[in-house]
């Protein structure tokens, strides 16, 4: 019966409707990811730290610097996801549900994956 009720919402919703309810579970996730990626990060720096020199460091202004630099990406996420609905409105769908779930889960994942980039690359670069 959930699943019956979640298409029917997929499809029957207005693009804005549909798009601005789903907009809390996407920035929760870059919340939750920026924090997980930012404790790898601590991770890989502590793992190469060795290669960086003696004056490399995480402190207190680095971190804030860094969580300030990580809301203003959320910021930017935020513009990227409208794309969504911006789209959906400018597409003749045959399946608009299918369209939604796929554009979101995508974007969604992308983002929620694009954090963890940095401690990536940085062990990849210095090992």
């Amino acid at each position: 019966m959930q699943k019956d009720m979640n298409e029917d919402f997929d499809t029957k919703a207005s693009t804005e409707e549909w798009w601005s309810r789903k907009r809390l579970k996407y920035n929760i996730g870059l919340v939750i990811a920026g924090i997980a990626a930012f404790v790898c990060y601590c991770i890989a720096f502590s793992l190469v730290s060795h290669k960086l020199g003696p004056e490399a460091e995480i402190t207190i202004f680095t971190t804030l610097f860094q969580g300030i630099a990580y809301l203003i990406m959320i910021g930017i996420a935020n513009l990227f996801y409208n794309l969504g609905s911006f789209v959906e409105k400018r597409l003749e769908l045959r399946n608009v549900g299918q369209y939604r779930r796929t554009a979101f889960s995508l974007g969604f994942w992308g983002s929620v994956a694009l954090p963890f980039s940095v401690p990536v690359w940085m062990l990849l670069n210095y090992y």
